[in-house]
């Protein structure tokens, strides 16, 4: 052995060749944190000190290759001094660069997922073979950041500027073929063949019938393109990525100034550019804040896993209930590999369930994602019925009828009649209470929430909702079937609104506000909008359905009618008694029309200011920065309460479900750490200069506390 330790060993294989293997001990995966890296220094120095050494193969003993940086790690590194941080990262670099200047040749292979930290290994190496199931990428912008250990200065050097801009500021996953394409890696094979061609590839550059040095040669100089080439292909890069990321987004373009910047430059100055630039961009607001939705990411992860270990196979499940909905989660368990009954009371509802199906596999189809025979198979996963006929065979049964809690309690407590008694039965509801939905069941225990989002395949988040009886296998069975669908489950605590319907409502309150003041909705639309969101309140409430509005705060207001019950009419009545439902029929605070491509396409609609006229209660001045304090305090407090009363564990999960469940702005890392990024002593005393405004904006007393003390709610 010529080298070992806990993460890296270096062993003779024949002739001179010498496997240098990558698997971290006690770890599922090879990752780069210090440990590994201070062992690919010793391995390297070892390597470098025998003279007997030919060549080098780079493996790994696990199912992935290297899938990046230990993020939890170097986030400590990211409050360093400037100066620190760039020494920091280039002594990490020399390993990488001190690999690449062996006197030997080397080829890595490799076997699986190769990301960030762990594709710039491979790049450092002379030649790459990969398997056909494996990924290779560069996803450090979805960080806020961009590639550290040499990726924006090796990659535009083996495949181009183009291509380099393109994988870097997507930070996409690329699979085998489309690497091969490019030249990032040098031969495709089997999995089984790995080892076997990255040996001959090896053997061929020590015989001399592979120039290795000739192949190595370009990562050490500057980029191959004239003044000219460079102004026109990374201007009209830096303008095309800008219009894509957006403003809030740096990191994409900052890759391609750096990029730009080191053009010019052999490889050790521009690894000192790339150095400088990362420096700059993991001190940023939206680094730390994408950096926390990962990491929080990660802790929702680790929780689903203990469900796991008790949670019931979810082998056929039943929707109750066709139409979009119950089509939407019907398309989702049948697509994921799960099948479905589909059953409605009416020949129409599952007509209108299965052509919801059908229409989103079929697009599927169109964008190349799934053969059409893949879609046959979905579609025949999915079983129409208009009676419990085969129900004794289900192992879970997904409500979603409409949003009444008589109907709801008959229809669960006749589904009940039909199942296993070991069966789970669970109600896509967005506000009723589950403890009440119980009452009318034997088996409570048995029985939770599953509110999906709608569009059910677009939106990631499920929230499972606990009752007052639920049992943990109930709830763990429902988190392990959501997540078999693809999709991100949070667990809440029962109570009017769960979560996210919780903290939304605060929301259109103070968006009620301002049109009390007579703010003009498409100005809070636009401030809102630049803030970060998708879609401002007044277009959001149109695509919700302005009757689904009016019913939620009817329900929040008597769940919490200290803060959320209102006095006299809002806008919201205004426009639902003027039948202006929203984009369901075609009017609400905006009008719509069709666009080309069918979809709706919201214009202007005097009709609609004349009714927000008998609403408004006094003409007030209000800055753009007091629109989104009126927005935004009522919001965060409300996840601060929820916190507080337990319907969710932790503050990861209450960021996360807003993330997932709303569109909270991620470059602002959700409700809690944006508090947090305030400070929490400053949020309470911005919250106090709008106290006249209602409870809503009133800091609770815990939070005055976390205030006196200088806590956090996270780190």
């Amino acid at each position: 052995m010529i080298y070992e330790g806990k993460a890296i060993t270096v062993k003779a294989l024949e002739s001179g060749i010498v496997e240098l293997n990558f698997d971290l001990k006690g770890e599922s995966v090879n990752k780069f944190n210090r440990l590994t890296l201070n062992e690919l220094r010793a391995s390297v120095d070892a390597i470098k000190a025998d003279g007997s050494i030919k060549g080098v193969i780079v493996t790994s003993g696990k199912d992935v290759f290297i899938v990046g940086a230990d993020i939890t790690e170097f986030v400590e590194n990211f409050k360093l001094p400037d100066e620190e941080l760039v020494a920091g990262n280039l002594e990490a670099n020399k390993i990488f660069s001190d690999f690449e200047d062996l006197a030997v040749p080397t080829v890595v292979a490799i076997n699986g997922i190769a990301l960030g930290g762990g594709f710039e290994m491979c790049l450092a190496g002379d030649y790459r073979v990969m398997s056909e199931t494996a990924k290779i990428g560069l996803p450090e912008v979805k960080l806020g950041i961009y590639p550290g250990f040499g990726g924006t200065v090796r990659l535009p050097r083996v495949i181009g500027t183009d291509n380099a801009v393109e994988w870097i500021a997507s930070g996409k996953e690329n699979r085998a073929d489309d690497a091969l394409k490019v030249g990032a890696v040098d031969a495709v094979v089997a999995p089984a063949k790995l080892k076997d061609a990255a040996l001959d590839l090896v053997k061929r550059a020590i015989s001399g019938e592979l120039d290795y040095k000739a192949k190595r040669q370009p990562k050490l100089e500057k980029l191959k393109l004239n003044a000219i080439e460079q102004m026109m292909c990374f201007e009209t890069a830096k303008g095309f990525v800008a219009g894509q990321a957006g403003p809030n987004y740096p990191a994409p373009v900052e890759a391609i100034k750096s990029i730009q910047k080191a053009a010019n430059f052999g490889r050790d100055k521009a690894l000192e550019v790339e150095a400088a630039g990362f420096v700059k961009l993991a001190k940023t607001s939206v680094a730390e804040s994408l950096i926390g939705l990962f990491l929080n990411d990660q802790e929702l992860k680790k929780k689903a896993k203990h469900h796991d270990e008790i949670a019931r196979d979810v082998k056929l499940a039943a929707v109750l209930g066709a139409g979009i909905m119950g089509g939407g989660i019907a398309y989702q368990s049948a697509s994921k590999g799960t099948p479905i009954l589909m059953k409605d009371i009416r020949e129409e509802g599952i007509q209108m369930g299965l052509n919801e199906a059908s229409k989103l596999l079929g697009k599927r189809v169109e964008k190349g994602r799934m053969t059409p025979a893949k879609m046959a198979e979905a579609l025949n996963a999915i079983r129409p019925t208009m009676s419990y006929g085969d129900f004794g065979n289900v192992d879970i049964v997904v409500e979603a009828v409409v949003e009444n809690p008589k109907v709801k309690q008959i229809v669960l407590a006749e589904v009940e009649g039909v199942v296993r008694e070991d069966a789970i039965l669970a109600s896509n509801t967005s506000t009723i209470s589950i403890s009440l939905l119980a009452q009318a069941l034997k088996r409570p225990e048995n029985f939770v929430g599953m509110h999906f989002f709608n569009p059910v395949h677009m939106m990631p988040l499920v929230e499972v909702i606990r009752g007052e009886k639920s049992s943990e296998v109930a709830v763990a069975t429902t988190v392990a079937y959501a997540k078999k669908m693809g999709k991100n489950p949070i667990v809440v605590n029962d109570c009017p609104g769960f979560l996210v319907n919780r903290v939304l409502f605060p929301y259109f309150g103070g968006f009620s506000k301002l049109l009390g003041f007579g703010v003009d909705f498409v100005r809070i639309d636009k401030v809102m909008e630049k803030f970060g969101w998708p879609m401002g309140p007044a277009y959001l409430s149109d695509v919700v359905g302005i009757d689904t509005g009016h019913h939620g705060r009817d329900v929040m207001a008597e769940g919490f009618p200290d803060r959320m019950a209102v006095e006299g009419k809002t806008a919201v009545d205004v426009m639902y008694e003027a039948n202006r439902l929203g984009q369901k029929n075609g009017k609400g605070f905006y009008a719509y029309e069709t666009d080309k491509r069918g979809k709706p396409k919201k214009v202007s609609d005097p009709e609609a200011y004349e009714l927000l006229k008998s609403i408004v209660v006094e003409e007030r001045e209000v800055t753009d920065e007091d629109i989104i304090n009126f927005m935004m305090i009522p919001l965060c407090m409300e996840t601060v309460r929820c916190l507080e009363d337990g319907i969710v564990d932790t503050a990861a999960e209450a960021d996360m479900g807003l993330i997932y469940g709303i569109g909270f702005p991620p470059f602002r890392g959700g409700a809690l750490r944006y508090i947090d990024s305030i400070g929490v002593a400053e949020f309470v005393a911005l919250a106090d200069k709008y106290a006249e405004l209602g409870a809503l904006y009133h800091p609770t007393a815990k939070l005055r506390e976390m205030a006196a003390k200088g806590q956090k709610f996270f780190g």
